[in-house]
């Protein structure tokens, strides 16, 4: 995000964060003014189990930032699906810290109307008054949304704490089996909602979808997070296509992702991992 954030002031572009996975976690930043050419790099490595490589900034000086502040961006997004780090059932939230596009993100959720007299064509004939000044869509968020909204993130800590718990348990059980498992950002606190590791086929002398279907048919709510975009018919539409990106093509053949929830007990966590060992026999 630093060396993006960069390149937009550089060049004049908006940045929207894909954060939907995110919310309660948080990273360091540069403390000085971010730099568009490369940096030196450190690489991260962990002893068994096999972790995966990570490249961290290094040689400066940080500050810690939450997820959200927009350090890097002018607009992030939290998605509040059911599966997700905290829920309202559907929907999500956008942040952002520029009063100006605060407004213009607020505005099409409730038919494009104004209560604001500074966006109002005249004065305003009343303090019943309000003004349509873009068309919009009845998109607000439910009250009952809004508090099961409020009473998760009052939660959220928990939640993050507790898949941070599962990670580590996953990452000693699965000590000697041929996958790779999540690598740990040391200028970052992850939300782990997901748990993914990489099969090594050739060590495991399996395919991905055997493993993974061995997994499924014993009850284990396994899934692969995610397809590669510039597969899918949409983007080869714009020109993509496969082979342009490689290294997302090898994750995309590798990826197993598993269950990790705030509920999830150690003896439901040690069936999964007894179920893989038995996949991978």
């Amino acid at each position: 995000m630093p060396a993006i954030h960069a390149l937009s002031q550089r060049y004049g572009f908006k940045i929207l964060e894909d954060a939907s996975h995110a919310i309660g976690t948080s990273h360091t930043a540069p403390t000085a003014p971010c730099r568009s050419e490369p940096r030196s790099r450190t690489v991260a490595r962990r002893p068994q189990p096999e972790q995966e490589k990570g490249t961290p900034f290094a040689g400066e000086a940080r500050s810690h930032k939450k997820i959200g502040t927009c350090a890097h961006s002018d607009i992030t997004v939290f998605s509040f699906h059911p599966v997700k780090i905290i829920t309202t059932g559907e929907g999500g939230m956008a942040l952002t810290d520029d009063p100006e596009l605060a407004g213009r993100l607020a505005r099409p959720r409730s038919h494009g109307i104004t209560r604001e007299p500074a966006q109002m064509t005249h004065e305003a004939d009343g303090p019943w008054y309000y003004q349509q000044i873009e068309l919009g869509f009845n998109d607000r968020m439910t009250d009952i949304q809004a508090a099961l909204g409020c009473s998760q993130i009052q939660r959220l800590e928990e939640f993050v704490a507790r898949r941070h718990e599962l990670a580590r348990r996953y990452d000693a059980l699965l000590a000697g089996l041929p996958v790779v498992t999540p690598w740990r950002d040391p200028e970052a606190r992850s939300a782990f909602h997901l748990y993914v590791v990489r099969l090594d086929e050739a060590r495991a002398g399996r395919s991905r979808r055997a493993v993974f279907e061995a997994l499924r048919q014993r009850g284990i709510g396994v899934n692969v997070h995610y397809l590669p975009v510039h597969t899918q018919p949409y983007d080869q539409a714009l020109g993509l296509a496969g082979g342009d990106d490689p290294e997302a093509e090898r994750y995309y053949q590798e990826a197993i992702s598993l269950p990790p929830y705030p509920t999830m007990s150690e003896a439901q966590q040690d069936r999964v991992v007894t179920v893989l060992r038995d996949a991978l026999a």
